[in-house]
């Protein structure tokens, strides 16, 4: 091999090494970045019952994102903690807010908020009433209708009509769900329903749970692809090294 060809591939290497090097570097800010970002905005917790199944199994691992009670929306999965319910975090959605009249059922099993019928697709039973315990109740101002996705087996505001209609305050709220993180095979970010969407205030927007998912990963693909090129990087060189000469090149 020529000097200047052994000059040109020493070039090529000193450059995919800096590159290799720039790739690790910014692997790392990214994931480090993201984690950190996700501890600013969120909170772990983790679902000790199956009353949101099918959106939440027992079990998960959730990140809820750090909002104040007044925040939150018909069709959230929310966080809270209120003595009446227990003395540990629970996991609901918000069907109604203040001043609503939420009721169940109507003639097609339909849950509905001030006389409008709501879809909800996230239910465990879909095609089966909304509820199989009816109610009609009106929401306090400052308070929270929830109910559980799994509406056979939820012990939510339908057990507490006794208390407040069955809400609960708005300062109760620790936090907004915006997606699972464990097991893995379950990581995703939940859905807005949009079957409230067009009620006075809508829906919530989803926080930056997508953002932070796809900076840890492409974090994670350049660190592990950076510091692979070196390896691969001699390899190739070793395989150069040993191939046969061909008179005339």
């Amino acid at each position: 091999m020529s000097s200047s060809a052994t000059r040109g591939n020493s070039g090529q290497g000193r450059l995919g090494n800096v590159l290799s090097g720039v790739a690790v570097a910014l692997g790392c800010v990214l994931f480090l970045g993201g984690f950190a970002w996700a501890a600013v905005v969120y909170r772990p917790y983790t679902v000790p019952t199956d009353s949101m199944q099918p959106t939440v199994n027992p079990g998960d691992r959730v990140l809820a994102q750090r909002i104040d009670g007044d925040q939150a929306r018909r069709g959230d999965v929310v966080v809270f903690e209120d003595p009446a319910w227990g003395d540990v975090p629970m996991v609901k959605r918000v069907v109604g807010v203040g001043g609503d009249k939420v009721a169940c059922c109507d003639k097609q099993g339909r849950l509905t908020v001030d006389g409008k019928p709501i879809a909800e697709p996230y239910l465990e039973s879909p095609g089966k009433p909304a509820s199989p315990v009816g109610f009609s109740v009106t929401v306090p101002r400052g308070q929270l209708f929830m109910l559980g996705d799994n509406r056979a087996v939820s012990d939510d505001s339908r057990a507490h009509l006794g208390t407040d209609s069955g809400s609960v305050p708005t300062g109760s709220v620790m936090g907004r769900v915006d997606g699972t993180i464990w097991p893995l095979g379950r990581l995703r970010a939940l859905d807005r329903p949009s079957g409230f969407a067009a009620l006075p205030g809508g829906i919530s927007q989803r926080g930056p749970i997508t953002l932070i998912l796809y900076a840890v990963i492409a974090g994670v693909v350049l660190i592990f692809g950076g510091a692979a090129y070196g390896p691969i990087a001699r390899l190739r060189g070793r395989r150069r090294a040993g191939a046969p000469v061909v008179a005339g090149a």
